[in-house]
């Protein structure tokens, strides 16, 4: 049977299978199949590790390494074929006053709650990542205006009634806070300037109330003086190919 020695890090160090191996069991991985040491089950391994070092540990969903990775990628697609595009950035309204009110394991069992819907409120191709404490970020590929704003809206009316439960016999809602905005089509951006025109858009529903969703007028968005000059240096490039 083919077997071989364990992976070795970037550093140099090799993979520590039982640190490895509890790691996934901390994380709820299900046993790897295969035979111990075979080719076959440290691929697993690996496999494995490499999806946990994506996922938020307490919701399961995309972490903020693997979001801006996914960003980036769309950010180029976008710029290459001309599809629509959407990032919705998601703030759970008044998330402190839960910790403080009800403890920090309410505010887990909210987290929790709110990830699965968002799941459950988007498509398979859809990306939902966990970005920081409270905040959620969704990446919608191929996602014409109207398409976009059903899908916010829906996302927000869905958390809005929805009870979480936080312990025997008690239930608390929350609401999100969403700001969205479209990739400029055929134009090379940048992920930076998404994400900044996309938490103005959530500025502006914090600040008219919370728990509204707020996007960009258009999906033609104004092209920026950045975005004006990366489009301007790929036509340069072309030129001389």
């Amino acid at each position: 049977m083919e077997r071989f020695s364990p992976p070795t890090a970037p550093n140099g160090n090799t993979l520590q299978l039982e640190q490895a191996l509890q790691l996934l069991a901390q994380a709820g991985c299900q046993p790897l199949p295969g035979d111990p040491g075979s080719a076959a089950w440290m691929q697993e391994l690996v496999d494995a590790l490499v999806d946990l070092s994506s996922r938020d540990a307490l919701t399961g969903l995309a972490n903020r390494r693997a979001f801006e990775l996914a960003l980036a990628r769309e950010v180029d697609r976008v710029a290459r074929s001309g599809e629509p595009a959407l990032l919705l950035t998601l703030d759970i309204d008044h998330f402190k006053n839960v910790n403080d009110t009800w403890g920090h394991a309410a505010g887990d069992q909210v987290l929790k709650a709110v990830a699965i819907a968002l799941l459950d409120s988007v498509r398979p191709m859809d990306l939902v990542a966990r970005v920081g404490g409270e905040e959620f970020a969704i990446i919608l590929p191929n996602c014409g205006t109207a398409f976009g704003e059903a899908v916010a809206e829906r996302v927000r009316r869905r958390i809005e009634r929805m009870p979480v439960c936080i312990g025997p016999n008690k239930q608390i809602t929350v609401s999100l806070s969403i700001g969205g905005a479209f990739a400029p089509q055929w134009v090379r951006s940048t992920p930076a300037r998404w994400q900044e025109r996309v938490d103005q858009q959530l500025y502006r529903a914090k600040a008219q109330g919370r728990n509204l969703v707020r996007l960009e007028p258009t999906a033609v968005s104004v092209v920026s003086n950045e975005e004006k000059r990366l489009l301007f240096e790929t036509f340069q490039f072309q030129d001389h190919e």
